[in-house]
């Protein structure tokens, strides 16, 4: 109806000018006598102009009303815009905070180790693969990066390694992914291992240590840093807490499992250590 009003508004109008106006000279006098006709008109002019008034008034109102529609339609489309622009203002308001509070946490980081020469990074796309956890970050080799560079968060979690390198872009495998193994030891005992990624493992963000000392003792709860062995990743590094272990019927550990302490699904950004000291 509001379509259809708009399109022939003006061409109804016309018409009811032209009744008005038909009634209006049929109501004429002649020489100030009324004849037949005129009386006939006069009998059914007060209903017509009643009918022609009401008609008039509703035309005005349905008119108004379109008016008042489109009114509100452009009222409400600015508003929509003025929440969407609240709304980015709020979210870039968050991500500056939680830039910060990552920048804060990095210095700390640099305070206690010093030695570590570190890169910055976004975490551009995760892999879409079932048989890897990887992503690629937003630099490469023209950063200083290289294969092998250990990859951590601002709390010094360990999230990985680069595996792959470009120019301008990096594959980091996670602590989870299959090809991953990182050199381990206890926090409470001691006991030295391997932390290594594994596929029935890996849905479940998990990792096992494994090749334990004989004698090794460890228990759930605790928690696993990395050695230093091998040089890949600096001494003292978290990687996350056992959360299973796996005995023998004779008693005899064969395994933990391990949660890593970095959050995969909420990484936005990383840092590469691209040098450190190695401690004898």
């Amino acid at each position: 109806m509001k379509e259809y009003l708009k399109k022939n508004g003006i061409r109804i109008g016309i018409i009811v000018l032209a009744v008005a106006i038909l009634i209006g000279l049929g109501s004429a006098t002649r020489d100030g006598e009324i004849g037949v006709v005129q009386n006939v008109t006069g009998i059914v002019e007060a209903p017509v102009k009643k009918v022609l008034s009401s008609a008039v008034n509703w035309f005005n109102t349905v008119y108004g009303y379109l008016y008042e529609y489109d009114s509100l339609l452009a009222e409400n489309e600015s508003l929509r815009s003025q929440l969407a622009d609240a709304q980015q203002s709020a979210r870039d308001g968050i991500e500056a905070s939680e830039e910060n509070e990552r920048l804060r946490e990095l210095l700390g980081l640099r305070e206690k180790h010093s030695d570590f020469e570190m890169e910055s990074c976004k975490v551009v796309l995760w892999s879409s693969s079932n048989w890897s956890s990887s992503f690629t970050i937003s630099k490469g080799s023209n950063s200083g990066i290289e294969l092998g560079d250990p990859v951590v968060t601002e709390y010094g979690v360990v999230v990985g390694q680069v595996t792959e390198l470009g120019d301008t872009w990096a594959t980091v495998s996670t602590l989870i992914d299959v090809d991953m193994s990182v050199g381990a030891y206890v926090g409470g005992s001691g006991s030295s291992g391997m932390v290594v990624g594994e596929f029935a493992l890996m849905k479940d963000e998990l990792c096992k240590l494994t090749f334990l000392a004989d004698g090794a003792q460890i228990f759930v709860g605790d928690e696993i840093l990395t050695s230093g062995s091998g040089g890949a990743f600096p001494a003292g590094l978290v990687i996350g807490t056992i959360t299973n272990v796996q005995t023998e019927a004779g008693g005899q550990i064969e395994y933990g499992l391990v949660k890593p302490e970095c959050d995969f699904d909420s990484l936005v950004q990383v840092f590469i250590i691209k040098s450190y000291e190695l401690v004898e």
